[in-house]
């Protein structure tokens, strides 16, 4: 599987999530990783990119409240979300995108996240 994502689930509002996408080295190794997500009825949005050094940029709406980083060793790209609100609720997709140095874009399968009381 070149990006298998999980983590997702259902949280109270205020709660925590990490979210991790395991990758293939061949797509993983020196490329930009992102994470995006798609609430119903939207389109999908970027949230959150991590370079190859592990520099990280986000979104203003999830600025502070989420953090992208990732492991080298293991191949892994995660997104710890702090304080997650009604409508952070989407599914969350993994991806390489071309621009950020693979030779086409990958996405992962997508993991639903439902924040709610």
């Amino acid at each position: 599987v070149q990006l298998q994502a999980s983590g997702g689930g259902l949280v109270q509002p205020g709660g925590s999530l990490r979210l991790s996408c395991a990758a293939s080295r061949s797509i993983f190794s020196g490329n930009v990783m992102a994470w995006h997500r798609q609430a119903p009825g939207k389109q999908r949005e970027l949230v959150a990119i991590i370079d190859s050094h592990g520099t990280p940029e986000y979104v203003n709406a999830v600025k502070g409240r989420f953090t992208i980083y990732r492991d080298n060793a293991k191949n892994t790209v995660y997104l710890q979300m702090n304080s997650l609100k009604p409508e952070d609720t989407a599914v969350y997709y993994c991806n390489t995108p071309r621009w950020g140095g693979a030779d086409r874009d990958y996405w992962g399968q997508g993991t639903q996240v439902t924040v709610s009381s």
